[in-house]
């Protein structure tokens, strides 16, 4: 069981998720009336039997939950909110271009798997890695239902019987939400900011087309908080919050400059294959890597670095090569 004190009356808590990073951290916190809830992991048998341990272990019924917020759609955040909802009876809250975001990609009648399949096609991708890629999305389905019956959030919630901000951090997700206590200087980050990895930033087929843009500019925003911890999703908290902030936005910068000097009528998947020649990706993080260097490639064409050409498939050149 993986559970820690934290302040406010709060709890951190280790949900376990296949994925290399082994656990999601999630929020439990105390409050007058009962708990509130923050993120809920992937549905799989071994999330559901943490939980299960955990409301055994302090004592409380599932009932006891009456407010679970999440902080974005992704599946090992969210994948687990609807079976959570039906389990408590709590309302739960997400922002709204989420909520819709989960209802697009997961819901009855998607078409985001073959949405996904195409642009992958387009960018590149051979035929049998986007099949193998579809495959594992298509796959990924059923650990996502049921879906939840969120609410949109507001701009204040209690947590620990303290008044909380929310604070719009779109990027990793485009209605990513952090919780900042001013008078603890505490921020619940999810994914937006991360101790020991550089959280993912992709363009996804109905989402923003220049997420990185976005991102860099709410790591500005979070900047401007006086902020002395970072409670986040995988890994250890954040104490260095100003330095791992810089260190962030200099390693998309290099990243930007380093992908600019590859884009020499290449395509995306080309590209990545050179970023990523280090590792043996499978077709579920090889979805994740074309879609991040989407990502960075829109971003330099949005800025005059690169020019696309919609050839089939889309290749990318420098002004200098064109």
């Amino acid at each position: 069981m993986n559970i820690e004190k934290i302040e406010c009356g709060g709890y951190r808590i280790g949900i376990p998720v296949p994925f290399p990073m082994k656990y999601v951290y999630c929020y439990l916190f105390k409050q007058d009336d009962g708990y509130v809830m923050i993120d809920v992991g992937l549905n799989y048998r071994e999330a559901r039997d943490a939980w299960l341990e955990i409301f055994d272990h302090l004592g409380l019924v599932p009932r006891d939950i009456h407010t679970i917020y999440l902080t974005h759609f992704h599946p090992d955040h969210s994948g687990l909110s609807g079976w959570m909802q039906q389990l408590t009876g709590a309302a739960l809250y997400m922002h709204e271009v989420d909520a819709e975001m989960i209802t697009r990609v997961w819901g009855e009648g998607s078409s985001q798997v073959e949405k996904m399949k195409e642009m992958v096609l387009q960018h590149g991708v051979p035929e049998d890695l986007a099949d193998g890629i579809a495959e594992h999305m298509e796959k990924l389905h059923k650990n996502m239902l049921p879906l939840p019956f969120p609410n949109p959030i507001g701009d204040k919630i209690e947590l620990g019987n303290k008044q909380w901000s929310v604070i719009h951090t779109p990027g990793h997700s485009a209605g990513h939400v952090c919780f900042y206590q001013e008078e603890e200087e505490l921020l619940i980050g999810g994914d937006h900011i991360l101790e020991r990895i550089t959280p993912n930033i992709s363009v996804w087929p109905g989402a923003s087309q220049h997420p990185l843009h976005e991102y860099i500019d709410s790591l500005r925003k979070v900047k401007a908080y006086s902020i002395q911890k970072i409670y986040s999703a995988h890994h250890a908290p954040v104490l260095n919050v100003g330095e791992r902030i810089a260190e962030l936005i200099y390693h998309h910068e290099e990243r930007l400059a380093y992908i600019e000097s590859l884009a020499d009528h290449q395509t995306t998947y080309e590209i990545a294959k050179v970023l990523f020649s280090h590792r043996e990706l499978n077709p579920h993080q090889w979805r994740f890597a074309i879609a991040e260097t989407i990502a960075h490639l829109n971003y330099l064409e949005r800025e005059g670095r690169i020019l696309k050409h919609r050839q089939d498939p889309i290749v990318y050149v420098r002004y200098d090569s064109n």
